[in-house]
Order: structure tokens, then C-alpha cells, then sequence
């Protein structure tokens, strides 16, 4: 079930700002997605059974195709989770949670993480800049994402909550 990062045209399309260079591999599988990303944070994030970190490339909704970082597992974990999705302009669409989970078949694309490791040090990924080795770790502590979007066999939230901003 996929979960939309956003709704609208990407910046470029709307600020004359060219885009930038789509690279990586087309992922014939993914679904249609629309930007701008989602902002996704929490406290925690933990990821089990990695099976890789790649770039792909993603079909959007106006028809082009963008950059992502795409992580595939069997579960992820967000604790303290806050969703933030909107357009480029107008109400935006917030979701908090004590917990977000996703299992089964879990692929999250993305366009930014930053996030501290358990030992304080930071890391920072682009869409365009996969962590060497395409390893993460396990648990990342303080994480935001630029979520472009997510799908998995199931997706599940304790206490959560949506208002319109």
C-alpha cells in the first residue's frame, strides 16, 4: 500500500528552477509518487532484515521520473513518529504517532536522512549519495527523512493522531 511522500509538481516545475539530473536505475516496480517529499521524523528508527540501500529512479505523477534513495527490509520501526505531508503551497497534512511500523516486503524511498548514530555521530544521505558499502545501521536515534514514499505488507500505528495545518 503505498503512502505518498506528498502532493503536487515538484519544485523545479513551479519555481523555474531546472531540475536536477535524474540518476540511478529505473525501479520498473515502484509506484507512482508525488513530490515534494513528506518530512518524516523521530526520535528512533530501527531497521531490520536489510537487504540493500540503492539509487533508483521513481515515476511521478506529472510523468517525469525522480531520484531516490530506496531501502528495502523486512520491518522498520519509528518511534515518536511525525509525518508532515503537503503540497507546495496551502494546508498541510500532519500525522503523529507513538509508533509508526512497517513489515513485510518494506521498501521506503527516499530523498534525504539525516539522523545521529548511537555513538553521537551524524550522518547525512542525499537521494544521489547511498552510504558506502549500501549498509545502514540497525538503529538511528533523532531521524528525519524526506519520504518520497513507502510500501509494505503492513503498516501500523500506536495512538496516532492527524490534524490539518
Amino acid at each position: 500500500m503505498p503512502l505518498p511522500g506528498g502532493i503536487g509538481l515538484p519544485p523545479a516545475a513551479t519555481s523555474g528552477t531546472p531540475p536536477a539530473p535524474v540518476i540511478g536505475v529505473p525501479d520498473a516496480g515502484a509506484p507512482t509518487f508525488t513530490l515534494p517529499a513528506a518530512q518524516l521524523g523521530g526520535s528512533s528508527i530501527s531497521i531490520s532484515g536489510l537487504h540493500s540501500v540503492t539509487v533508483v529512479t521513481v515515476p511521478l505523477a506529472n510523468g517525469t521520473r525522480t531520484t531516490a534513495l530506496k531501502i528495502v527490509a523486512d520491518g522498520v520501526t519509528v518511534k515518536d513518529f511525525l509525518l508532515d505531508v503537503r503540497k507546495a503551497t496551502g494546508p498541510s497534512l500532519v500525522t503523529n504517532a507513538t509508533t509508526m511500523q512497517l513489515k513485510g516486503d518494506v521498501q521506503v524511498y527516499l530523498d534525504s536522512l539525516t539522523a545521529s548514530l548511537l555513538d553521537g555521530t551524524a550522518l547525512t544521505l542525499l537521494a544521489n549519495t547511498p552510504p558506502p558499502g549500501d549498509e545502514l545501521p540497525p538503529t538511528m536515534l533523532r531521524v528525519t527523512l524526506g519520504l518520497i514514499g513507502v510500501t509494505a505488507n503492513s503498516i501500523a500505528f500506536t495512538a496516532p493522531h492527524q490534524s490539518l495545518k
